[in-house]
Parts: C-alpha cells; sequence; structure tokens
C-alpha cells in the first residue's frame, strides 16, 4: 500500500510530468496544426464532474470515453486544467471540455508512443490498458508489436512502448 504521508511521493510527481506531455502536445497541435501523420487517441473517465460533454454521449460513455484527434475536430485549446474541443459525432459539432486530470490514457500510433496513467482514486483493476477496448480500426493502430525506426546497439529494432506507472509504485 502505498504511504500516502510520504513527502517524496514521487507517482504523483511522474503523473504531472506526463500530464505536462499531454499538454504540450495539444498547446503545439491548437497554434500549429497536426504535423505530418500525428494523431491522437485520448481516454478520459466520463465520471469526472468537470468533464462537459453532450449527455447522449455520457449515456453511451457512462465510465470512459476515447476520443480520436484526426479529421474530425474544428478547434482546439488548452490551458494548464483541461483540453477544449469541438469534435464531430455524426457529422454534428459537439463542444467538449477535458480536464486533464481525467486523462488516463494518450497515444499517438503515427510514431507508436502511448501514456498510461492510473488515477489516485481508481483501484488496481482499473490499470490495466486494453487495445481491444476500441475499435477494431483503432487498436491495430495501437499495436506494440509494430517496429519504429529505432534500433538497438546491436541492431534488433525495438518497438513502441506505452509508459505505465506501476513498477515505481510501492505494493
Amino acid at each position: 500500500m502505498e504511504d500516502d504521508t510520504d513527502p517524496l511521493r514521487y507517482d504523483v510527481w511522474i503523473e504531472d510530468a506526463l500530464r505536462t506531455v499531454i499538454k504540450r502536445t495539444m498547446g503545439y497541435v491548437s497554434e500549429n496544426g497536426l504535423p505530418g501523420e500525428h494523431h491522437f487517441y485520448i481516454t478520459f473517465r466520463t465520471t469526472d464532474d468537470k468533464v462537459v460533454m453532450p449527455d447522449y454521449l455520457r449515456a453511451d460513455h457512462p465510465e470512459e470515453m476515447t476520443i480520436v484527434l484526426q479529421y474530425q475536430y474544428d478547434s482546439l485549446d488548452v490551458d494548464d486544467d483541461a483540453i477544449y474541443a469541438t469534435l464531430r459525432f455524426n457529422g454534428k459539432p459537439e463542444t467538449m471540455i477535458i480536464p486533464l486530470s481525467s486523462i488516463v490514457s494518450f497515444a499517438d500510433p503515427s510514431v507508436n508512443f502511448g501514456l498510461q496513467l492510473k488515477m489516485a482514486d481508481l483501484g488496481d483493476e482499473n490499470l490495466e490498458y486494453d487495445a481491444d477496448d476500441l475499435d477494431p480500426d483503432e487498436a491495430q493502430d495501437l499495436d506494440a508489436d509494430q517496429p519504429t525506426k529505432d534500433t538497438k546497439k546491436d541492431g534488433e529494432q525495438t518497438t513502441g512502448e506505452v509508459i505505465a506507472l506501476d513498477a515505481f509504485r510501492k505494493k
């Protein structure tokens, strides 16, 4: 069990740093647009009181929702607390506010990059990220077995990694 009284909360600090990566990425895209083939899968908790989304989407996604930022968005902004986006669902624009604190995973399949965040109020049963939970077309983009252009010193190709914090947490 984690000691919440320990003043050196590495787990919290690392999560803050990972959220900064997401915030900087979204800030860049809001100012410059998506470069090249980059696109993002963002999974967030719809149960967060600060998430703003249409009721019909919340009904369809009562716990978590994954959005794809690629073609079907009209505006994107970010501040220290949230991502603000107008996304299209069935051709209809919908405004959404996604607090950075509600994001549980972020992926850019174009470069085989992913982050998985553990929420302080979620149990261990919610830690696993399963690409099968996405639509089949989306899941194949997140296949960690796809090689990247990077190679190790011995010439063997490396693969993209989802960064999870569980290895660094006290059990």
